[in-house]
Protein backbone atom coordinates (compact mmCIF):
# COMPACT_ATOMS: atom_id res chain seq x y z
CA UNK A 1 0.00 0.00 0.00
CA UNK A 2 1.35 3.19 -0.53
CA UNK A 3 2.48 5.68 2.19
CA UNK A 4 0.75 8.76 2.58
CA UNK A 5 2.82 11.82 1.91
CA UNK A 6 4.70 12.93 5.27
CA UNK A 7 2.83 16.42 5.19
CA UNK A 8 -0.22 14.30 5.44
CA UNK A 9 0.69 12.58 8.74
CA UNK A 10 2.12 15.77 10.76
CA UNK A 11 0.28 18.76 8.81
CA UNK A 12 1.87 22.38 9.67
CA UNK A 13 -0.70 24.99 10.85
CA UNK A 14 -0.54 26.33 7.44
CA UNK A 15 -1.97 23.26 5.78
CA UNK A 16 -4.28 22.69 8.26
CA UNK A 17 -5.54 26.20 7.99
CA UNK A 18 -5.90 25.49 3.71
CA UNK A 19 -7.17 22.09 4.76
CA UNK A 20 -10.09 23.34 6.89
CA UNK A 21 -10.80 26.46 4.16
CA UNK A 22 -11.25 23.83 1.34
CA UNK A 23 -13.57 21.99 3.28
CA UNK A 24 -15.62 24.83 4.47
CA UNK A 25 -16.03 26.31 0.65
CA UNK A 26 -16.21 23.20 -1.00
CA UNK A 27 -18.98 21.70 1.32
CA UNK A 28 -20.86 25.13 0.93
CA UNK A 29 -20.31 24.80 -3.36
CA UNK A 30 -21.80 21.05 -2.65
CA UNK A 31 -24.82 22.43 -1.09
CA UNK A 32 -25.75 25.28 -3.33
CA UNK A 33 -24.90 22.39 -6.54
CA UNK A 34 -27.61 19.74 -4.47
CA UNK A 35 -30.18 22.84 -4.14
CA UNK A 36 -30.15 23.49 -7.31
CA UNK A 37 -29.69 19.70 -8.55
CA UNK A 38 -33.09 19.14 -6.72
CA UNK A 39 -35.23 21.96 -7.87
CA UNK A 40 -37.50 20.37 -9.69
CA UNK A 41 -38.94 18.74 -6.16
CA UNK A 42 -40.61 21.89 -5.88
CA UNK A 43 -40.94 23.37 -9.09
CA UNK A 44 -42.27 20.39 -10.45
CA UNK A 45 -45.58 20.69 -8.75
CA UNK A 46 -46.93 23.96 -10.34
CA UNK A 47 -45.49 22.54 -13.05
CA UNK A 48 -47.48 19.01 -13.48
CA UNK A 49 -50.86 21.14 -12.60
CA UNK A 50 -49.88 23.85 -15.75
CA UNK A 51 -48.94 20.62 -18.21
CA UNK A 52 -50.80 17.87 -17.38
CA UNK A 53 -48.56 15.34 -16.14
CA UNK A 54 -49.55 12.55 -14.55
CA UNK A 55 -47.15 10.60 -12.24
CA UNK A 56 -45.17 8.54 -14.45
CA UNK A 57 -44.37 11.47 -16.50
CA UNK A 58 -43.64 14.06 -12.87
CA UNK A 59 -41.04 11.68 -12.19
CA UNK A 60 -39.30 11.56 -15.33
CA UNK A 61 -39.32 15.58 -14.76
CA UNK A 62 -38.03 15.38 -11.66
CA UNK A 63 -35.28 12.87 -12.30
CA UNK A 64 -33.95 14.28 -15.70
CA UNK A 65 -31.40 16.30 -13.96
CA UNK A 66 -30.23 13.16 -12.11
CA UNK A 67 -29.19 11.58 -15.26
CA UNK A 68 -26.56 13.89 -15.90
CA UNK A 69 -25.36 14.18 -13.02
CA UNK A 70 -25.05 10.77 -12.69
CA UNK A 71 -23.38 10.05 -15.85
CA UNK A 72 -20.91 12.56 -15.24
CA UNK A 73 -19.75 11.56 -12.21
CA UNK A 74 -16.99 8.83 -13.28
CA UNK A 75 -15.17 11.57 -16.04
CA UNK A 76 -15.54 14.11 -13.25
CA UNK A 77 -13.77 11.30 -10.09
CA UNK A 78 -11.24 11.25 -13.06
CA UNK A 79 -9.84 14.49 -13.86
CA UNK A 80 -10.22 15.58 -10.20
CA UNK A 81 -7.36 12.85 -9.73
CA UNK A 82 -5.59 14.25 -12.66
CA UNK A 83 -6.08 17.96 -13.08
CA UNK A 84 -7.48 18.28 -9.20
CA UNK A 85 -10.81 19.68 -7.63
CA UNK A 86 -10.43 23.47 -7.73
CA UNK A 87 -10.36 23.57 -11.04
CA UNK A 88 -12.73 21.18 -12.01
CA UNK A 89 -14.98 21.80 -9.99
CA UNK A 90 -14.68 25.92 -11.08
CA UNK A 91 -15.44 24.94 -14.31
CA UNK A 92 -18.21 22.51 -13.95
CA UNK A 93 -20.46 25.38 -11.45
CA UNK A 94 -19.43 27.78 -14.37
CA UNK A 95 -21.00 25.69 -16.50
CA UNK A 96 -24.62 25.53 -14.99
CA UNK A 97 -25.45 28.58 -14.95
CA UNK A 98 -26.82 29.84 -17.93
CA UNK A 99 -28.67 26.41 -18.24
CA UNK A 100 -30.32 27.38 -14.56
CA UNK A 101 -31.16 31.18 -15.68
CA UNK A 102 -32.68 30.01 -19.18
CA UNK A 103 -35.02 27.08 -17.15
CA UNK A 104 -37.23 30.26 -16.11
CA UNK A 105 -37.89 30.93 -19.94
CA UNK A 106 -39.03 27.46 -20.51
CA UNK A 107 -42.37 26.61 -21.75
CA UNK A 108 -42.88 23.24 -22.66
CA UNK A 109 -42.15 20.00 -21.61
CA UNK A 110 -39.41 18.78 -23.63
CA UNK A 111 -38.13 22.35 -23.02
CA UNK A 112 -37.85 21.15 -19.49
CA UNK A 113 -36.51 17.81 -19.55
CA UNK A 114 -33.21 18.96 -22.41
CA UNK A 115 -32.47 22.20 -19.93
CA UNK A 116 -32.58 19.91 -16.90
CA UNK A 117 -29.94 17.72 -18.61
CA UNK A 118 -27.64 20.83 -18.43
CA UNK A 119 -28.81 21.82 -15.01
CA UNK A 120 -28.35 18.00 -13.44
CA UNK A 121 -24.33 19.04 -14.30
CA UNK A 122 -24.17 20.47 -10.94
CA UNK A 123 -25.08 16.60 -9.54
CA UNK A 124 -21.54 15.71 -10.52
CA UNK A 125 -20.04 17.59 -7.73
CA UNK A 126 -19.98 14.93 -5.35
CA UNK A 127 -17.56 13.17 -7.66
CA UNK A 128 -15.44 16.38 -7.44
CA UNK A 129 -14.80 17.24 -4.21
CA UNK A 130 -15.34 14.09 -2.30
CA UNK A 131 -11.16 13.11 -3.54
CA UNK A 132 -10.92 17.21 -3.27
CA UNK A 133 -11.46 16.90 0.30
CA UNK A 134 -10.10 14.04 1.34
CA UNK A 135 -6.96 13.76 0.21
CA UNK A 136 -5.85 17.20 2.26
CA UNK A 137 -6.92 15.37 5.60
CA UNK A 138 -4.53 11.79 6.85
CA UNK A 139 -6.29 9.13 6.55
CA UNK A 140 -7.89 8.45 9.87
CA UNK A 141 -9.39 11.60 9.39
CA UNK A 142 -10.89 11.16 5.81
CA UNK A 143 -14.29 9.66 7.12
CA UNK A 144 -14.74 12.77 8.49
CA UNK A 145 -13.91 15.21 5.84
CA UNK A 146 -15.64 13.25 3.33
CA UNK A 147 -18.70 12.87 5.64
CA UNK A 148 -18.61 17.12 6.54
CA UNK A 149 -18.37 17.43 2.50
CA UNK A 150 -21.38 14.99 1.61
CA UNK A 151 -23.28 17.19 4.31
CA UNK A 152 -23.89 19.46 1.26
CA UNK A 153 -26.84 16.85 0.27
CA UNK A 154 -28.72 19.67 3.03
CA UNK A 155 -28.94 21.37 -0.38
CA UNK A 156 -31.87 19.59 -0.94
CA UNK A 157 -33.54 20.69 2.66
CA UNK A 158 -32.50 24.17 1.76
CA UNK A 159 -34.84 23.96 -1.48
CA UNK A 160 -37.40 22.93 0.28
CA UNK A 161 -37.08 26.13 2.74
CA UNK A 162 -36.60 28.75 -0.58
CA UNK A 163 -38.13 27.20 -3.41
CA UNK A 164 -41.91 27.08 -2.14
CA UNK A 165 -41.54 30.49 -0.37
CA UNK A 166 -40.47 31.91 -3.96
CA UNK A 167 -43.08 30.30 -5.99
CA UNK A 168 -46.48 31.63 -3.48
CA UNK A 169 -44.52 34.55 -3.49
CA UNK A 170 -43.44 35.14 -7.52
CA UNK A 171 -44.47 32.16 -9.03
CA UNK A 172 -41.89 29.51 -10.45
CA UNK A 173 -39.86 31.22 -12.86
CA UNK A 174 -38.25 32.88 -10.11
CA UNK A 175 -36.44 30.18 -8.71
CA UNK A 176 -34.24 29.14 -11.40
CA UNK A 177 -33.11 32.75 -11.45
CA UNK A 178 -32.52 33.17 -8.33
CA UNK A 179 -30.45 30.14 -8.11
CA UNK A 180 -28.41 31.21 -11.07
CA UNK A 181 -27.47 34.18 -9.22
CA UNK A 182 -26.72 32.13 -6.01
CA UNK A 183 -24.44 29.61 -7.99
CA UNK A 184 -22.51 32.67 -9.61
CA UNK A 185 -21.89 33.91 -6.10
CA UNK A 186 -21.10 30.74 -4.77
CA UNK A 187 -18.31 29.90 -8.03
CA UNK A 188 -16.36 33.19 -7.10
CA UNK A 189 -16.35 32.37 -3.16
CA UNK A 190 -15.01 28.66 -3.85
CA UNK A 191 -12.22 29.88 -6.33
CA UNK A 192 -11.00 33.12 -4.02
CA UNK A 193 -10.76 30.71 -0.78
CA UNK A 194 -9.96 27.05 -2.09
CA UNK A 195 -6.83 25.92 -3.16
CA UNK A 196 -4.62 23.55 -4.90
CA UNK A 197 -2.02 20.91 -4.06
CA UNK A 198 0.37 19.44 -6.75
CA UNK A 199 0.56 16.13 -4.70
CA UNK A 200 -2.51 15.63 -4.27
CA UNK A 201 -2.65 14.48 -8.17
CA UNK A 202 -2.37 11.17 -10.16
CA UNK A 203 0.90 10.95 -12.47
CA UNK A 204 0.78 12.52 -15.49
CA UNK A 205 1.72 9.53 -17.33
CA UNK A 206 -0.98 7.74 -15.60
CA UNK A 207 -3.18 6.61 -18.36
CA UNK A 208 -7.23 6.73 -18.14
CA UNK A 209 -6.97 2.57 -19.09
CA UNK A 210 -5.28 2.88 -15.48
CA UNK A 211 -7.57 4.61 -13.63
CA UNK A 212 -10.46 2.25 -15.03
CA UNK A 213 -8.82 -1.06 -14.38
CA UNK A 214 -9.60 -0.71 -10.37
CA UNK A 215 -13.64 -0.92 -11.58
CA UNK A 216 -12.94 -4.63 -12.41
CA UNK A 217 -12.83 -5.42 -8.41
CA UNK A 218 -15.85 -7.26 -7.73
CA UNK A 219 -16.23 -5.24 -4.16
CA UNK A 220 -16.79 -1.96 -6.47
CA UNK A 221 -20.13 -3.52 -7.35
CA UNK A 222 -21.27 -4.22 -3.96
CA UNK A 223 -20.00 -0.72 -3.08
CA UNK A 224 -22.49 0.54 -6.01
CA UNK A 225 -25.39 -1.54 -4.63
CA UNK A 226 -24.96 0.06 -0.98
CA UNK A 227 -24.60 3.67 -2.62
CA UNK A 228 -27.77 3.16 -4.46
CA UNK A 229 -30.53 2.64 -1.40
CA UNK A 230 -28.38 5.03 0.63
CA UNK A 231 -27.79 8.05 -1.64
CA UNK A 232 -29.98 6.91 -4.83
CA UNK A 233 -33.06 6.52 -2.48
CA UNK A 234 -32.28 9.68 -0.66
CA UNK A 235 -31.95 11.56 -4.06
CA UNK A 236 -35.65 9.57 -5.33
CA UNK A 237 -37.37 10.37 -1.65
CA UNK A 238 -36.05 13.80 -1.81
CA UNK A 239 -37.64 14.84 -5.48
CA UNK A 240 -41.04 12.74 -4.42
CA UNK A 241 -41.82 13.53 -0.80
CA UNK A 242 -43.49 17.25 -1.13
CA UNK A 243 -45.95 15.86 -3.79
CA UNK A 244 -46.30 12.63 -1.70
CA UNK A 245 -47.43 14.92 0.88
CA UNK A 246 -49.64 17.00 -1.18
CA UNK A 247 -51.34 13.96 -2.46
CA UNK A 248 -51.42 11.73 0.65
CA UNK A 249 -52.65 14.52 3.15
CA UNK A 250 -53.77 17.16 1.31
CA UNK A 251 -51.00 19.99 2.44
CA UNK A 252 -50.66 23.61 0.85
CA UNK A 253 -47.08 22.94 -1.06
CA UNK A 254 -45.09 25.38 1.83
CA UNK A 255 -46.09 23.05 4.61
CA UNK A 256 -45.63 20.02 2.46
CA UNK A 257 -41.95 21.03 2.09
CA UNK A 258 -41.31 21.78 5.36
CA UNK A 259 -42.37 18.81 6.85
CA UNK A 260 -40.21 16.71 3.83
CA UNK A 261 -37.31 18.66 4.83
CA UNK A 262 -37.52 16.51 7.71
CA UNK A 263 -36.52 13.77 5.74
CA UNK A 264 -33.95 15.87 3.62
CA UNK A 265 -32.21 17.41 6.66
CA UNK A 266 -30.93 14.71 8.50
CA UNK A 267 -30.04 13.05 5.46
CA UNK A 268 -27.38 15.53 4.73
CA UNK A 269 -26.70 17.05 7.57
CA UNK A 270 -26.05 13.91 9.88
CA UNK A 271 -23.71 12.74 7.34
CA UNK A 272 -20.67 14.32 9.40
CA UNK A 273 -21.55 12.23 11.92
CA UNK A 274 -22.10 8.91 10.10
CA UNK A 275 -18.40 9.61 8.65
CA UNK A 276 -16.89 10.02 12.63
CA UNK A 277 -18.82 6.85 13.86
CA UNK A 278 -17.42 4.95 10.51
CA UNK A 279 -13.95 6.53 11.54
CA UNK A 280 -14.25 5.26 15.15
CA UNK A 281 -16.00 1.65 14.01
CA UNK A 282 -15.31 0.66 10.90
CA UNK A 283 -17.34 1.01 7.40
CA UNK A 284 -18.73 -2.85 7.86
CA UNK A 285 -20.34 -2.08 11.09
CA UNK A 286 -22.03 1.13 10.38
CA UNK A 287 -23.56 -0.21 6.97
CA UNK A 288 -24.55 -3.29 8.39
CA UNK A 289 -27.03 -1.39 10.98
CA UNK A 290 -27.56 1.65 8.77
CA UNK A 291 -29.30 -1.72 6.25
CA UNK A 292 -31.68 -2.76 9.12
CA UNK A 293 -32.62 0.59 10.23
CA UNK A 294 -33.88 1.44 6.76
CA UNK A 295 -35.53 -2.05 6.40
CA UNK A 296 -37.58 -1.54 9.57
CA UNK A 297 -38.52 1.87 8.61
CA UNK A 298 -39.38 1.15 4.42
CA UNK A 299 -41.70 -1.85 5.93
CA UNK A 300 -44.11 0.40 8.08
CA UNK A 301 -43.51 3.06 5.45
CA UNK A 302 -44.76 0.58 2.41
CA UNK A 303 -48.33 -0.22 4.12
CA UNK A 304 -50.76 1.72 2.72
CA UNK A 305 -53.79 3.62 4.44
CA UNK A 306 -56.39 0.58 4.81
CA UNK A 307 -59.45 0.13 5.99
CA UNK A 308 -61.50 -3.36 6.74
CA UNK A 309 -64.91 -4.75 8.26
CA UNK A 310 -64.83 -7.19 10.54
CA UNK A 311 -68.11 -9.09 11.30
CA UNK A 312 -68.47 -8.99 15.09
CA UNK A 313 -71.22 -10.18 17.15
CA UNK A 314 -72.70 -6.85 17.48
CA UNK A 315 -72.59 -6.66 13.45
CA UNK A 316 -70.34 -5.15 11.11
CA UNK A 317 -67.61 -3.01 12.07
CA UNK A 318 -64.85 -0.89 10.30
CA UNK A 319 -61.44 -0.23 11.21
CA UNK A 320 -58.78 1.82 9.55
CA UNK A 321 -54.87 1.12 9.49
CA UNK A 322 -52.29 3.86 8.23
CA UNK A 323 -49.74 6.50 9.48
CA UNK A 324 -51.22 9.41 10.15
CA UNK A 325 -48.51 12.61 9.42
CA UNK A 326 -47.06 12.62 12.46
CA UNK A 327 -46.07 9.12 12.49
CA UNK A 328 -45.61 9.44 8.84
CA UNK A 329 -42.39 12.48 9.21
CA UNK A 330 -40.99 10.16 12.18
CA UNK A 331 -40.47 7.35 10.09
CA UNK A 332 -39.04 9.28 7.41
CA UNK A 333 -36.53 11.47 9.89
CA UNK A 334 -35.65 7.78 11.30
CA UNK A 335 -35.26 6.97 7.78
CA UNK A 336 -32.77 9.68 6.68
CA UNK A 337 -30.80 9.38 9.20
CA UNK A 338 -29.84 6.16 8.92
CA UNK A 339 -29.13 6.94 4.85
CA UNK A 340 -26.79 9.53 6.03
CA UNK A 341 -24.83 7.37 7.89
CA UNK A 342 -24.85 4.68 5.05
CA UNK A 343 -23.27 7.32 2.80
CA UNK A 344 -20.93 8.21 4.81
CA UNK A 345 -19.80 4.80 6.05
CA UNK A 346 -20.19 3.46 1.54
CA UNK A 347 -17.76 6.24 1.32
CA UNK A 348 -15.08 4.79 3.91
CA UNK A 349 -14.80 1.83 2.45
CA UNK A 350 -13.45 3.42 -0.43
CA UNK A 351 -10.85 5.92 1.25
CA UNK A 352 -9.97 2.71 2.89
CA UNK A 353 -9.46 0.78 0.34
CA UNK A 354 -8.73 2.72 -2.72
CA UNK A 355 -6.40 5.33 -1.12
CA UNK A 356 -4.22 6.16 -4.43
CA UNK A 357 -7.81 5.83 -6.61
CA UNK A 358 -10.28 7.69 -4.78
CA UNK A 359 -11.27 10.03 -7.32
CA UNK A 360 -11.92 7.03 -10.14
CA UNK A 361 -13.56 4.72 -7.60
CA UNK A 362 -15.72 7.49 -6.20
CA UNK A 363 -16.76 8.07 -9.41
CA UNK A 364 -18.19 4.96 -10.31
CA UNK A 365 -20.40 4.22 -7.21
CA UNK A 366 -21.28 7.95 -6.88
CA UNK A 367 -22.74 6.99 -10.67
CA UNK A 368 -24.13 4.23 -9.47
CA UNK A 369 -26.15 6.27 -6.39
CA UNK A 370 -27.40 8.91 -9.42
CA UNK A 371 -28.57 6.17 -11.37
CA UNK A 372 -30.39 4.78 -8.68
CA UNK A 373 -31.85 8.61 -7.89
CA UNK A 374 -32.92 8.66 -11.76
CA UNK A 375 -34.61 5.36 -12.10
CA UNK A 376 -36.27 5.01 -8.68
CA UNK A 377 -38.20 8.48 -9.24
CA UNK A 378 -39.79 7.16 -12.44
CA UNK A 379 -40.45 3.69 -11.19
CA UNK A 380 -42.16 5.77 -8.37
CA UNK A 381 -44.36 7.31 -10.68
CA UNK A 382 -45.16 4.09 -12.93
CA UNK A 383 -46.22 2.18 -10.19
CA UNK A 384 -48.44 4.51 -8.27
CA UNK A 385 -49.92 5.08 -12.21
CA UNK A 386 -50.11 1.23 -12.03
CA UNK A 387 -51.55 0.57 -8.49
CA UNK A 388 -52.98 3.75 -7.62
CA UNK A 389 -51.41 3.44 -3.82
CA UNK A 390 -48.37 6.01 -3.56
CA UNK A 391 -46.86 3.75 -0.55
CA UNK A 392 -46.04 1.68 -3.40
CA UNK A 393 -42.87 3.72 -3.77
CA UNK A 394 -41.45 2.65 -0.15
CA UNK A 395 -42.56 -1.02 -1.51
CA UNK A 396 -39.86 -0.68 -4.17
CA UNK A 397 -37.29 0.83 -1.65
CA UNK A 398 -38.34 -2.23 1.03
CA UNK A 399 -37.33 -4.41 -1.79
CA UNK A 400 -34.17 -3.31 -3.05
CA UNK A 401 -32.88 -3.00 0.93
CA UNK A 402 -33.86 -6.73 1.03
CA UNK A 403 -31.02 -7.59 -1.57
CA UNK A 404 -28.19 -5.43 -0.06
CA UNK A 405 -28.96 -6.68 3.16
CA UNK A 406 -28.75 -10.48 1.81
CA UNK A 407 -25.61 -9.40 -0.01
CA UNK A 408 -23.53 -8.10 2.65
CA UNK A 409 -24.64 -11.16 4.99
CA UNK A 410 -23.17 -13.42 2.06
CA UNK A 411 -19.86 -11.76 1.46
CA UNK A 412 -19.07 -10.15 4.36
CA UNK A 413 -21.08 -11.31 7.91
CA UNK A 414 -20.56 -14.80 7.41
CA UNK A 415 -16.82 -14.17 7.39
CA UNK A 416 -16.82 -12.42 10.58
CA UNK A 417 -15.72 -14.22 13.53
CA UNK A 418 -17.93 -13.79 16.16
CA UNK A 419 -16.47 -16.59 18.38
CA UNK A 420 -13.01 -15.74 18.58
CA UNK A 421 -10.38 -16.52 15.93
CA UNK A 422 -10.98 -19.47 13.28
CA UNK A 423 -8.42 -22.29 13.59
CA UNK A 424 -6.21 -22.31 10.79
CA UNK A 425 -5.05 -25.87 12.07
CA UNK A 426 -6.49 -29.13 12.53
CA UNK A 427 -5.97 -30.22 16.59
CA UNK A 428 -4.60 -33.61 14.65
CA UNK A 429 -1.71 -31.54 13.06
CA UNK A 430 -0.96 -29.58 16.04
CA UNK A 431 -0.55 -32.86 17.97
CA UNK A 432 1.76 -33.92 14.80
CA UNK A 433 3.43 -30.78 15.25
CA UNK A 434 4.17 -31.63 19.10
Amino acid sequence: MPTIPESHTAPSPVIARQAWSVLIVSTVAFTVCFMVWMMFGVIGIPLKKTLGLNATEFGLLTATPVLTGSLIRVPLGIWTDKYGGRIVMTVLMASTVPAIWLMAYATAYWHFLVIGLFVGLAGGSFSVGTPYVARWFPKQRQGMAMGVYGAGNSGAAVNKFVAPALVVAFGWALVPQVYAAVMLLTLIVFWLFSSSDPTHLVPSQTKFSDQLRTLKDPRILKYCQYYSIVFGGYVALSLWMVQYYVGEYGLDIRVAALLAACFSLPGGVLRAIGGILADKYGAHSVTWWVLWASWICLFLLSYPQTDFTVLTVDGPRTFHIGLNVVAFTLLMFALGTAFAFGKASTFKYISDEYPTNIGTVSGIVGLAGGLGGFILPIMFGALMDLTGIRSSAFMLMYGVVWVSLVWMYWTEMRRTEVMGPRETTSPIARQLAD
